[in-house]
């Protein structure tokens, strides 16, 4: 597939999840100048992978890739940094993080996502990585990171055609993104906590990850 079809479909995939979702729209109710909505918060997890699927208001969108569980490695697999150079995603290894999955950073579920991730944390982003992977284009999470006032979380993308959605069984097929997950990840390498919220319209349980992130420092992770 040439640059120009991946470019295609990542837009498309975006345009349809923003008209699925809503416009993101920035509030004044915290130092950032975001406003929290109160967003459903799913209670569990769908399996990613092949032959299962993720919902948006009760319909099925099928995911694609050999899927991944609790227990297993962080697959090595090429992310785009800020610069447009890629790195391994595999290779952040050496301390516990948080990756945190979104559709397009361009939409209410996802800024929300992203904005709990780095504000809520209590802490956590002094002891250890988070990490933020959506299909948008590095220079759309470069503007969404200074717009948001977001300094804390490593931005990566996966818009080079969705290789890490379709490593980790994560890729919705159509439209092009991927599917809304947070996952725990230990120095070495290990996935030791992972939610796919089973609708996208819901946020992930970001305190039951963050819980869990404690925990495993506490315990040397």
């Amino acid at each position: 597939m040439n640059m120009d079809r991946q470019g295609f479909m990542v837009a498309a995939g975006i345009i349809a999840l923003a008209w699925m979702t809503g416009c993101a729209n920035m509030g004044a109710s915290t130092e950032s100048g975001f406003m929290y909505k109160n967003l459903p918060v799913a209670s569990g997890s769908a399996m990613a992978g092949e032959g299962n699927t993720v919902t948006f208001k009760g319909s099925p969108l099928a995911l694609a890739g050999p899927g991944i569980k609790v227990g297993e490695p962080l697959r090595d697999v090429q992310v785009a940094k800020g610069d447009l150079s890629l790195m391994n995603i595999a290779e952040t290894k050496g301390k516990v993080r948080i990756i945190s999955v979104v559709p397009s950073l361009d939409t209410t579920v996802c800024e929300q996502q992203t904005h709990y991730l780095s504000e809520k944390n209590n802490g956590l982003d002094k002891m250890m990585d988070l990490i933020t992977v959506s299909v948008d284009t590095p220079f759309a999470q470069a503007r969404f990171a200074k717009e948001a006032k977001i300094k804390n979380v490593t931005f990566l993308s996966d818009f080079r055609g969705g290789e890490f959605g379709k490593t980790h069984g994560l890729l919705v097929k159509d439209p092009h993104f991927l599917a809304r997950t947070v996952m725990v990840v230990d120095k070495e390498n290990v996935i030791r906590y992972m939610q796919v919220t089973p609708e996208l319209a819901q946020m992930p349980d970001m305190d039951a990850a963050f819980r869990f992130a404690r925990s495993l420092i506490q315990t040397g992770g």
